[in-house]
């Protein structure tokens, strides 16, 4: 992996969130009067690719380069080819709840979708008076115009009002697929190995049995059987870094969003308890055993971080190799630089991404490296952005 040469100090966690620069100053005592060269960065070309969509919550792309995408509350899955055309695939499919910050979620193409059609979705879900956070496995038809459930594959993520059901699925090496939680608002569930909330799960993706490589693969219960990792808030965003694992994007509290780099087995920490008392740290040191601390925070206030993906390719320049962050709550783009070792030296917010479409969501590596960016500003005006530098 590439390391980068630090040119720029690094924001103490604790202020990170509140700085307006585009280069974030960095801890570190440059000489007086010295002020670091800000490293190089692309010119950017950012285009609306598709329109009037309501809170657009993610997308994935096939081998076709044809683009799958969700709209959370509307309950509707897009089909959308290479050419542009696009048709709605599953509209308002069976058993599908939305609610509060639940509903059609994240969407993620099988790596074997040109032999199987498959793909998969993770949603709220309900039938009768019982509701879950479940994933499910899909098949698109061969003529792209209709998209069929084939079969739950993991039930029973837990859901209440529909607070912290974010639900984000990627695959990582060797077909697994990695699911990461929202706690359900619940204080006990971050903790609670039998709980599948607040977690990162690890599943096949054929079965939804957790991996015999797994934490916890010989647990009499069958969701502590998937854990990969555990003490999580509310994930946002899973991204897979070239030869350096699978890393969260986690909503904070009225403090420290996170972007962890996950650890099979880890705790990071999130315990709050007694009731759900938002006060306690994201990180709580104080809990038996060893706590893993992020490699990002926010600080406070938050920033409402989302979707993420790791950038490939030259013409990125400097940030090639980095992680491209959509932002909800300040509504923007931010770039964040890891050294080879996971340790942040540095991050920007590009100043085309800085409030102009509002609230933004997914944020997934397409075609020819470029990234693809959602909004999420609800009221049927959001798109889905595709952004490459120019030149």
């Amino acid at each position: 992996m590439r390391q980068w040469n630090m040119v720029v100090p690094i924001a103490a966690p604790s202020i990170a969130a509140a700085l307006v620069l585009t280069l974030c100053p960095t801890a570190g005592n440059p000489s007086e009067g010295q002020r670091p060269a800000a490293p190089a960065r692309p010119a950017l070309q950012v285009t609306a690719v598709v329109r009037n969509l309501d809170i657009a919550w993610d997308l994935t792309f096939l081998p076709s380069k044809a683009m799958l995408y969700t709209e959370r509350d509307r309950e509707r899955i897009w089909w959308r080819g290479s050419s542009g055309r696009a048709r709605v695939v599953a509209r308002t499919p069976k058993g599908v709840w939305h609610g509060g910050e639940t509903g059609l979620m994240s969407i993620e193409a099988s790596p074997r979708f040109a032999e199987n059609r498959t793909f998969y979705t993770c949603h709220g879900h309900r039938r009768g008076g019982t509701q879950d956070v479940r994933v499910v496995v899909w098949r698109l038809n061969k003529r792209a115009t209709k998209a069929r459930q084939v079969r739950p594959l993991v039930t029973g993520l837990p859901s209440t009002s529909g607070r912290h059901g974010g639900c984000q699925l990627a695959f990582g090496r060797h077909g697994r697929l990695y699911i990461g939680t929202g706690d359900a608002a619940t204080g006990t569930n971050p903790q609670n190995l039998k709980s599948g909330g607040g977690k990162v799960l690890r599943v096949n993706a054929r079965t939804g049995k957790g991996v015999a490589s797994n934490p916890f693969a010989g647990a009499d219960n069958a969701m502590k059987r998937r854990v990969y990792t555990y003490g999580h808030r509310n994930v946002q965003g899973l991204a897979r870094r070239p030869g350096a694992g699978m890393w969260s994007v986690e909503h904070g509290t009225y403090r420290n969003d996170e972007v962890n780099r996950l650890r099979n087995g880890g705790d990071y920490g999130y315990n709050p308890v007694p009731g759900y008392n938002e006060s306690v740290p994201m990180t709580d040191n104080g809990l038996p055993g060893r706590q893993i601390s992020a490699r990002w925070r926010s600080g406070n206030p938050t920033i409402a971080p989302s979707g993420a993906a790791w950038m490939r390719g030259k013409r990125w320049g400097k940030w090639q190799g980095a992680l491209a962050m959509s932002v909800l709550g300040a509504e923007q783009l931010r770039i964040l630089r890891f050294n080879g070792k996971g340790k942040l030296v540095g991050q920007a917010v590009p100043k085309r991404l800085r409030g102009t479409y509002g609230r933004l969501r997914a944020a997934v590596l397409g075609p020819g490296n470029s990234l693809y960016v959602t909004t999420a500003n609800g009221g049927g005006k959001d798109r889905i952005l595709r952004i490459r530098p120019r030149g």
